[in-house]
This record gives C-alpha cells, structure tokens and sequence, in this order.
C-alpha cells in the first residue's frame, strides 16, 4: 500500500511570502486596499496566522482601521460574527478601534 508523501496541514505556520500574498494592493469599490487585506486574512487564516499577518500589515503601513464605504472596520464586521471574537480580540491588540 502507497503512503501520502505530505499531509494537508491546517493552522500551521504561515511563510513571510504567504502572508504577503493577502496584502492587497488596489482598493476595491467601496473597500480600501487594507481594509479587503484584512477581510481576506481573516477569512482564510487560524488566528496564530492572522496574528502575524497583522503584524505584517502595519510593519508595511497598513490602516488597521481601514473602512469600507459604509464606515465598518474589519473589526466592527468581524465582531459581529459568531466565531470572530480570538480574530477580534487579535485586531484590537494590534491597535484596531
């Protein structure tokens, strides 16, 4: 019987070069550039990786309180989901309001 070579690993630690793949760099309609990097990460990533993106972020420059055209942060949408509140509570540690 053949073994799998590698296995699918979930949660595991994240490259500098795959984290800087969810930095956006165009903004969207009704969404800034950081504002959609912040919302893809936290779609995509456990909280441990989120946390480096997030640091990562603001090393570049980045807005952690970027807006979209209603006003949100990513940390006032994230909170409101069910099971947003580690990647909220990651975001106000970095410096989200």
């Amino acid at each position: 019987m053949t073994k799998k070579d590698k296995e699918k690993v979930f949660g595991g630690e994240w490259s500098q070069e795959q984290l800087e793949e969810f930095l956006v760099e165009q903004d969207y309609p009704g969404e800034t550039a950081d504002f959609t990097s912040i919302i893809r990460a936290y779609r995509h990533m456990m909280p441990a990786s989120f946390a480096d993106f997030l640091i990562l972020l603001k090393e570049k420059g980045g807005d952690i309180n970027a807006k979209n055209e209603a006003g949100e942060t990513a940390l006032s949408i994230i909170s409101g989901h069910a099971k947003g509140a580690e990647f909220a509570a990651l975001l106000k540690d970095a410096g989200a309001e």
